[in-house]
């Protein structure tokens, strides 16, 4: 059994505030796991009773439309918890989680975090401004829908890929999205966005490389994520 007091995950997340005591406890009932890619950890509508500590790797919080399509609201990363506001609304999760590559998550049950949450001040602040975080990165979000051109979200999604999660050695984006995948995080049509990728690749702002993503002007690419281009 891996020790939750020695994984490097808690510095990253609201589980930083736990003392050793309970971190011994947790460690005693939580689950451990390999999720393969492609693989859902829950769906929009389940009752999840815990939360999920992401050890590695990276998933994909998604949304479903009216129209069918799952819109990509969050790609959550190494370090993250998923579920903690269903826990604490005692709702339904209201996303679906799937993996983007072989993850490796640990499951917390609902029973045991509640008890740190009631005891650990700390803890429970932390939760919360994580929470709090999502929500303003949420209206943020909605603002760029309603405000932003496709081309213009497309511009900052690129970015935000890159400077979250880096490049390979071949400078391509390290993070691989599928063009639905990418669509869904724009808000558009795939059949739009490989559209865009080719007019951005044409204006030389991108390269593409079959399913990889080279940025060649990043500058010119924050200038038209800002609306400057």
């Amino acid at each position: 059994m891996s020790k939750c007091e020695q994984c490097i995950v808690r510095e990253f997340s609201s589980l930083k505030a736990l003392n050793k005591e309970e971190l011994v406890k947790m460690a005693e009932c939580k689950t451990s796991f390999t999720i393969k890619k492609g693989d859902v950890i829950f769906e929009e509508g389940e009752n999840v009773n815990g939360i999920y500590c992401i050890k590695d790797g990276i998933c994909k919080l998604t949304k479903l439309s009216q129209n069918g399509k799952d819109h990509i609201v969050k790609l959550a990363i190494k370090g993250e918890l998923l579920g903690q506001r269903s826990m604490i609304s005692e709702e339904p999760v209201n996303l679906s989680a799937i993996a983007l590559e072989d993850m490796e998550v640990c499951f917390i049950p609902k029973s045991e975090i509640m008890g740190f949450f009631e005891k650990n001040n700390q803890f429970s602040m932390n939760v919360m401004k994580t929470i709090c975080g999502d929500l303003k990165d949420a209206d943020d979000q909605m603002v760029s829908l309603a405000q932003k051109s496709v081309k213009e979200r497309l511009a900052e999604t690129l970015l935000y890929l890159d400077s979250t999660f880096g490049e390979n050695p071949d400078k391509s984006l390290q993070i691989q999205l599928s063009r639905e995948e990418l669509a869904g995080m724009i808000g558009t049509a795939t059949e739009s966005c490989i559209r865009l990728l080719s007019d951005f690749n044409k204006l030389e702002l991108i390269e593409l490389d079959g399913k990889k993503i080279i940025l060649k002007n990043k500058i010119k690419l924050k200038k038209l994520a800002e609306g400057n281009l």
